[in-house]
């Protein structure tokens, strides 16, 4: 068992978060696996938990562990590069990556989307949209939250539709939609509110790939409006600029 020196000029904090990220680069624990729980940690080295939560911060910092809300803190895997290109598609991403993939439904509405919203996808302000919410998962993990809107008039009954086959793309070619496009990308990093923190299981403090897109048909006319927060522990967004 490792031991902390007292008394020699380095916090014990920053000794133990050395001891944890060096058996961490060794395998000990491996990727995935869970740490010890703060008590356990404390009563190993002899310190208080403040000291030991400390201690799991700055390996955070280090992007060496992550910590779930409820559950604990993991090793970290290695993140995921996620494709954005003119043809994004979850589905083939997931499939590229050779991972198993799984979709949560949260929530849908028929709504009057926000005035930015409802610009965007060429409707009229008093025109409805249905607002869909998913959650994604790669391999069990929870890697985005989205919120999807698609024109109501335009594609009646779509959550049914998209509930049933499970796919935006083949949803759309429901609706005569044979392909269709990304338009426009917009990416930056923001906490996430309550909401998200809740659903994607992570602290309100640690910032999420906030994406917006617009998708249009071959015609350039918009089809879907997306928000989507990738979660920075398992995602690396990669940029694509198609020919």
């Amino acid at each position: 068992m490792s031991e902390i020196e007292r008394g020699r000029g380095v916090a014990l904090w920053s000794q133990i978060s050395g001891i944890l990220a060096a058996e961490i680069v060794k395998g000990q624990p491996r990727q995935g696996e869970q740490l010890p729980s703060a008590q356990a940690l404390a009563e190993r080295f002899n310190v208080n938990r403040h000291t030991v939560r400390r201690a799991i911060a700055a390996l955070e910092e280090r992007n060496l562990v992550r910590t779930e809300q409820g559950r604990g803190t993991f090793v970290q895997e290695q993140t995921m590069d996620y494709v954005i290109s003119r043809r994004t598609r979850f589905t083939q991403n997931m499939r590229n990556l050779n991972v198993e993939a799984d979709m949560e439904f949260v929530e849908e509405a028929r709504e009057i989307p926000p005035p930015k919203i409802a610009q965007a996808l060429g409707l009229d302000r008093h025109e409805y949209a249905y607002r869909i919410e998913t959650l994604d998962r790669a391999d069990g993990h929870i890697v985005d939250y989205s919120t999807a809107y698609f024109p109501a008039a335009r594609f009646p009954e779509f959550p049914a539709v998209y509930r049933r086959l499970r796919s935006v793309t083949r949803s759309l070619a429901e609706f005569g939609v044979a392909d269709y496009e990304r338009k426009h990308t917009r990416v930056s990093a923001r906490l996430p509110d309550a909401v998200t923190a809740r659903l994607m299981k992570q602290p309100a403090n640690r910032p999420v790939l906030y994406v917006q897109s617009i998708n249009a048909d071959t015609r350039g006319v918009p089809v879907q409006y997306g928000i989507t927060r990738f979660s920075g522990d398992w995602v690396q967004l990669v940029l694509m600029a198609d020919h």
